[in-house]
């Protein structure tokens, strides 16, 4: 088994795959060093572990894990099954990599755009021969709300919520309207132009808001709310057989 650690920007989550498929997850607000114990002890001891951060290092989950377990830390060094064309590797976000990963194991072989609506909109494409080319980072929908509040002297601060309107009849709702069909314009701008330039392609949406755009999106995309989890496990098994050769 593996164990699998993603510690993004909003939360921490841990996942145990046997056989390649997902046994078990946890979704943490922060990381506690009492919590993986005690997953780990519900689920099993697996062999095998790969840390993916974007945050501060953790010392002592690092010194746990390698104490206890074959560990990858994941880093722009870090051998990918997919060959990395990007000119900046050491920028390029572990999140953002593991979800490209994640979708090309889905579709090997085949033009695929994995989109991870959360914090940011990550969109990030690996083509049919294999190659990850990098992708875009625009703004998710909370960071638009949230801008518009703190860079403004009277507009309110507001939320998410289901609103099938075109037209704002208050200042409140034309934020929302604004924000909300402004991320779906933008996804859906984003796809079309993928689409014009490498033709037949598959599209894999993962991310805290997967379900607001998976509504309206589904009959177009393949939803997955564990592909960061699935990537990164790709890239553990694929360096312990590396070490194992």
């Amino acid at each position: 088994m593996n164990l699998v650690i993603d510690m993004g920007n909003t939360s921490v989550k841990l996942g145990l795959f046997g056989s390649g498929e997902l046994k078990a997850h946890l979704v943490l607000p922060e990381f506690k060093m009492s919590e993986l114990e005690n997953f780990l002890k519900e689920n099993g001891n697996p062999q095998n572990a790969i840390l993916s951060s974007v945050v501060k290092d953790n010392q002592e989950l690092e010194a746990f894990l390698g104490n206890n377990f074959f560990l990858i830390k994941l880093n722009s060094k870090t051998f990918l099954p997919v060959e990395k064309h990007y000119k900046t590797p050491e920028t390029l976000g572990n999140d953002r990599i593991a979800a490209a990963v994640g979708a090309n194991s889905l579709f090997s072989s085949q033009n695929v755009l994995a989109i991870d609506a959360g914090t940011c909109i990550k969109y990030d494409f690996v083509n049919a021969e294999n190659q990850y080319l990098g992708g875009n980072i625009s703004p998710g929908i909370d960071m638009r709300f949230k801008a518009l509040n703190a860079f403004t002297a009277q507009l309110p601060l507001v939320s998410k919520a289901e609103d099938n309107e075109l037209c704002g009849g208050s200042t409140e709702q034309a934020i929302r309207l604004g924000v909300q069909l402004g991320a779906m314009e933008e996804v859906k701008g984003v796809i079309s132009r993928f689409k014009q330039r490498y033709g037949d392609m598959k599209v894999v949406l993962t991310g805290g808001d997967l379900p607001f755009f998976d509504n309206e999106l589904k009959n177009h995309i393949f939803a997955d709310p564990f592909l960061t989890l699935r990537g990164l496990n790709v890239i553990l098994n694929y360096n312990a057989d590396k070490k194992s050769k």
